[in-house]
């Protein structure tokens, strides 16, 4: 079973769930809750009753599960919903999950691991790898189940491309001068990856100039992300795939050797045998720009065939397209939108023990900005119509951009600008910062206040 996301709204209301688990009937509160979707009419509506009587709002996360998945019952759970909180949301799934979001302190009722287990797995039995009842201990967890969504696919409903297929850029005639890639170069390995292609896979696992890395690309986050593989202490690198679940609007990926859940966008386990492993991944520089720009600064980088093994449409602007176009997101997340729209874009860095962001429109007219993070002094080289910035450490150096397009320090020495670092005319070297960019909504949500943002 492949489910696309566009497709949500009418599976969610077709009724082909079944229970994936009987449980124990002893516990009234599960018992309740499972009437929602499994229950006759008599015993939704006792249920429903009992839930009221009861009076306590720790049902409501089991309830607003079940709203994605009771069909015709939605209305009447919403009333259980409002007078269980004092709200009045209504039918409004969405902003229910902001609801939630907002409120951690109403700790869910333990009935929810097991029903919300059931529908999952009547979904895809492949999920219990990741839903095993022992990770979904509250103390177990880095992120709160309640807030777990389900994406609209199964597990790997969305395949990662793995080593994949790469032509000479003398050979890649499907592409267009103005479409997006992701741009890598690792010890002299260039590689494109072109976000038409990647945007139905998010995510690929390949070998770079012998380093092994992963690029987790959350469409629904904007935000390409190249992680190194290969964890200290661990004998082969890790391999990723998408694992069907959301958190905040943000993809949750999954390993392949431990099936635990990860964070795309901090890359550190969240649920799963490695969630205290203290694990981090390692980010490598990438950067997104156009293609007929990357290819003309790197003649000798190859680039991923359409022959991917998978039949897509990989047309320029196909995939995502009007989620791309929408300044709506299509699942929840709360954000702080009083300087920032939820969509816009930004440059992320999170290295040197601190993370700050750089709007992407603040590199309008001025290509060069100066800056520092968490005490390192850094220069960014951005240009808004390519979506693209890179981040080189500066050290005392203060640098100002040509009109054409050269790069010249405080004493007027110009300076070679490379994927890896900037050089000077004496060989000197500052590296590369590894960083990305982002909708503000996702670092927003998942930085926030420990996070700094440059304004003008």
């Amino acid at each position: 079973m492949s489910i696309t996301r566009r497709g949500l709204a009418g599976l969610l209301g077709a009724g082909m769930f079944v229970p994936a688990t009987l449980w124990a009937q002893d516990d009234p509160v599960h018992s309740a809750v499972r009437s929602t979707v499994f229950g006759g009419n008599a015993e939704f509506k006792t249920g429903m009753e009992f839930l009221i009587e009861r009076g306590d709002p720790d049902v409501v996360s089991a309830l607003l599960t079940s709203m994605r998945f009771s069909g015709r019952r939605v209305g009447d759970i919403a009333k259980v919903m409002e007078t269980l909180t004092g709200e009045s949301l209504g039918t409004n799934w969405f902003e229910w999950m902001l609801w939630q979001e907002k409120n951690p302190q109403i700790v869910p009722h333990p009935s929810l691991v097991p029903f919300k287990r059931e529908l999952l797995l009547g979904v895809d039995q492949n999920f219990d790898v990741f839903l095993r009842p022992e990770y979904l201990k509250r103390n177990k967890m880095k992120i709160r189940l309640e807030e777990i969504a389900w994406g609209g696919v199964v597990k790997d409903g969305i395949p990662s491309l793995d080593n994949p297929k790469l032509i000479p850029a003398t050979q890649a005639d499907y592409l267009k001068d103005d479409d997006l890639v992701f741009g890598v170069s690792i010890n002299g390995d260039e590689r494109a990856y072109p976000l038409r292609i990647m945007g139905w896979h998010e995510m690929f696992n390949d070998v770079i100039g012998g380093v092994s890395v992963a690029l987790a690309y959350c469409t629904l986050c904007g935000s390409g992300i190249l992680f190194e593989t290969q964890v200290a202490g661990r004998r082969k690198p890790l391999i990723f795939g998408s694992s069907g679940f959301l958190y905040r609007s943000n993809k949750l990926m999954f390993d392949r050797e431990t099936h635990s859940l990860w964070n795309q966008y901090t890359g550190k386990p969240v649920v799963g045998p490695l969630v205290d492993s203290g694990i981090e991944l390692k980010q490598r520089p990438v950067v997104i720009t156009r293609w007929d720009s990357w290819k003309a600064s790197h003649p000798d980088t190859r680039v991923l065939s359409e022959n991917t093994g998978y039949r897509r449409n990989y047309g320029s602007g196909v995939v995502y397209q009007e989620y791309f176009a929408s300044p709506d997101l299509m699942f929840p997340a709360l954000v702080d939108q009083s300087a920032h729209r939820q969509k816009d874009y930004v440059f992320a860095v999170r290295q040197f023990g601190a993370a700050r962001a750089w709007p992407l429109d603040a590199f309008t007219g001025r290509p060069v900005i100066n800056d520092a993070i968490g005490g390192r002094a850094l220069m960014l080289m951005g240009d808004p119509k390519k979506r693209s910035v890179r981040a080189y450490e500066r050290g005392v150096h203060q640098f100002r951009a040509t009109t054409g397009g050269g790069l010249l320090d405080e004493a007027g020495n110009r300076w070679t600008v490379t994927e890896e670092a900037l050089v000077a005319p004496d060989g000197t070297q500052l590296p590369r910062v590894a960083g990305h960019i982002s909708y503000w909504f996702a670092w927003d949500n998942y930085l926030g206040d420990a996070a700094s943002v440059y304004s003008d």
